[in-house]
């Protein structure tokens, strides 16, 4: 049983909150802005090129995937800040179901994430990517299945998190390695066996092959498997955050 008000009073604080710290917003967008212009250059040259497309148009999918994944993640330390200030605790006691508070948190990264991958798009015409008209509605869709998915992982490690240091250093951990073995920097073909197993069962990595096969017109896998793939990871994430949290202690 879900409470549609508690969600959209949930939503609606986490993300008027986020506008209201601009400096917030500012600074999430400077690091894909600086790993697709400085690294797409830098590592250019040792790229095998896929077709026509270049090394800085090729990462460029893996940037708003980074983005996405920075965001959504990050976006659930709003539950350590409310636990701090009693806020949580004031919304718990009303009788409104625990689970309408983790859809609504999940709704919010999922809105953060989208609104800062849509800026990333807007950065297609300097990489020279041209993005088509009729890909732009499923991109986004892709872009939030992967986004709610992700922002589950972050209530997740919230749910478990009292500080905001702990909250910190445990999402770098995570957010590091899902990114660097999505294949967001690297074609998914010759790899080492090894490297190759660790990228098979990222469940990152079928996301940013559904955005490049969006973006660039293809990809590793086949978009139905992609899809699948990257839905049913979706409810897991939100089984385990519902479930988390419902466990949580506030």
């Amino acid at each position: 049983m879900i409470d549609s008000a508690c969600i959209h009073m949930v939503w609606r604080r986490d993300v008027l909150r986020y506008f209201r710290e601009k400096s917030q917003l500012y600074g999430s967008l400077t690091r894909p802005v600086l790993w697709l212009f400085i690294l797409g250059l830098g590592l250019r040259g040792g790229y095998r090129e896929v077709g026509t497309v270049n090394y800085t148009q090729f990462i460029f999918p893996g940037i708003i995937a980074m983005t996405s994944i920075f965001t959504s993640i990050q976006s659930a330390i709003s539950i350590i800040w409310d636990r701090e200030f009693g806020f949580l605790k004031e919304i718990l006691v009303a009788p409104v179901p625990r689970t309408s508070i983790v859809i609504g948190k999940g709704l919010a990264g999922t809105t953060l994430s989208l609104i800062q991958g849509c800026i990333i798009l807007l950065l297609a015409p300097l990489v020279r990517v041209k993005l088509a008209l009729v890909n732009i509605l499923p991109l986004i869709l892709v872009m939030a299945v992967m986004s709610f998915a992700l922002t589950g992982i972050g209530i997740v490690i919230a749910a478990r998190m009292t500080s905001f240091q702990g909250f910190g250093t445990i999402m770098n951990f995570i957010i590091m390695p899902l990114w660097f073995l999505s294949g967001a920097l690297y074609p998914l073909e010759g790899l080492p066996w090894w490297l190759a197993l660790l990228v098979r069962i990222n469940p990152l990595t079928y996301g940013v092959d559904m955005i490049r096969r969006l973006v660039l017109g293809f990809s590793f896998y086949s978009p139905g498997f992609n899809l699948a793939f990257l839905t049913g990871f979706s409810i897991l994430t939100t089984m385990a955050a519902v479930y988390f949290f419902n466990r949580g202690e506030y």
